[in-house]
């Protein structure tokens, strides 16, 4: 089997650091779609098979718009850096519930010097955060289980923004206060950029994936949806 993503793909996203304007872009779009886009959506088809196997309420959704592969272009409209696209790869495999990439999702980041598997709930709204706090707070050693679960801690850590106080309604000597002050609930894992350029890729971005069924499937039950058929 052949490699999914090549050393193309990571000279483009090199070359676009140092050339992100519209006229670059325009002038090299072709291979954009030919080292970026096709491999990407090529690799989404291929995680399908390994999603089904451990998160079949997750979905593989290869469409150039509105699906897995989030897009390029980057909003800048209330953002002081006014840099046209992003300068990563993007890949979110959310939840069949989930109409954003606020939804419990795994995910993918590639770019040129970072690569990293993610699983969680990025940025959720007030109403989901509430949930997710309560639901730590009524099951705490559930919470602690999956975090502390062995593989999971030696690959992954939690990341995300935190509150500096605790929300309203938590004391601060709560033993977990300090996932309760969390405004992101995600776990990554850094992997080295050679891997991406593995033929048998989506097996292996499919084994760090599956470390993280506890910690989904705990946020699945904290937001009311369910993690399995």
């Amino acid at each position: 089997m052949a490699a999914i993503f090549t050393g193309a793909t990571f000279t483009f996203l090199r070359q676009l650091v140092d050339n992100n304007n519209r006229e670059w872009f325009a002038a090299h779009k072709g291979e954009y779609e030919a080292h970026v886009r096709e491999p990407a959506r090529a690799f989404i088809r291929a995680m399908g098979p390994e999603l089904a196997g451990f998160a079949p309420e997750f979905i593989a959704d290869d469409r150039k718009v509105g699906g897995s592969l989030m897009r390029i272009f980057r909003d800048v409209r209330f953002s002081k850096n006014k840099l046209p696209y992003k300068t990563n790869i993007g890949i979110q495999f959310r939840h069949r519930q989930g109409k954003d990439v606020h939804a419990p999702g795994f995910y993918l980041h590639i770019e040129a010097s970072e690569v990293f598997v993610g699983a969680g709930i990025w940025h959720p709204e007030a109403d989901t955060l509430k949930s997710i706090r309560s639901y730590i707070d009524a099951h705490p050693t559930r919470w602690q289980d999956a975090l502390q679960q062995k593989e999971f801690a030696q690959w992954f850590h939690m990341t995300g923004d935190t509150l500096s106080r605790p929300p309203k309604g938590y004391s601060a000597d709560h033993p977990l206060i300090e996932e309760i002050k969390r405004k992101d609930f995600i776990g990554i894992a850094p992997l080295v950029p050679e891997l991406m350029l593995e033929p048998d890729l989506p097996a292996l971005v499919g084994g760090y994936f599956a470390v993280t069924v506890p910690l989904m499937r705990e946020l699945c039950r904290a937001v009311g949806i369910p993690y399995e058929s």
